[in-house]
């Protein structure tokens, strides 16, 4: 029972670093705000993006599509390719993606009080300083996307190798603190 439990955590991590919920949409939506694009051409734009972490299937892209053009946020644009469908937004395809940029924002402003709209319900069940570990867990998720999103415009091998190092001496010594308790239960 304890080896699964301490293996919770990673499958728990690989769900988190899949695609975020309502990414396809937002970007997708975002790319064709730029130009009229085919299902095709998103999925080669949004795998160049992702520097082919990923790609979205065929499968994920053109139910999106026709939800987007069953909703009248999209239209399908008058092409001079035979049996290519390029899609670009119609004027409630861009109020919707202004919606959705807002709570993208949002969600991001609000990030700071993670402890206060997730955790709170949870806090019951920790001693009340705990606060003051999600806190320093917060303020460490936040630095490491600050991070990572400063690599993505100035990539240094020695910045990583720094953050991994720092980063996984961190993980060891939160692990010796867990198999301390663990070990004096």
């Amino acid at each position: 029972m304890r080896e699964s439990h301490n293996h919770r955590p990673y499958r728990w991590m690989r769900h988190m670093a899949s695609v975020p919920k309502g990414y396809l949409k937002y970007n997708a939506m975002k790319l064709l705000d730029q130009k009229p694009m085919s299902g095709s051409e998103l999925m080669t734009t949004i795998e160049e993006q992702t520097e082919g972490h990923w790609k979205p299937s065929p499968g994920s892209i053109y139910p999106l599509l026709a939800w987007l053009q069953d909703k009248g946020y999209t239209k399908i644009e008058d092409s001079q390719e035979q049996g290519i469908k390029r899609y670009s937004l119609t004027a409630e395809g861009k109020a919707f993606l202004e919606e959705l940029v807002e709570r993208k924002n949002e969600v991001r402003n609000r990030f700071g009080g993670f402890r206060s709209s997730f955790m709170a319900p949870w806090m019951n069940f920790y001693p009340e300083n705990a606060k003051e570990l999600f806190d320093a867990g917060k303020n460490f998720m936040k630095a490491n996307w600050h991070l990572l999103d400063k690599l993505r415009k100035k990539h240094t091998e020695e910045a990583i190798k720094q953050a991994k190092e720092v980063i996984d001496k961190a993980t060891n010594e939160i692990n010796k603190i867990t198999n301390q308790l663990e070990t004096s239960e």
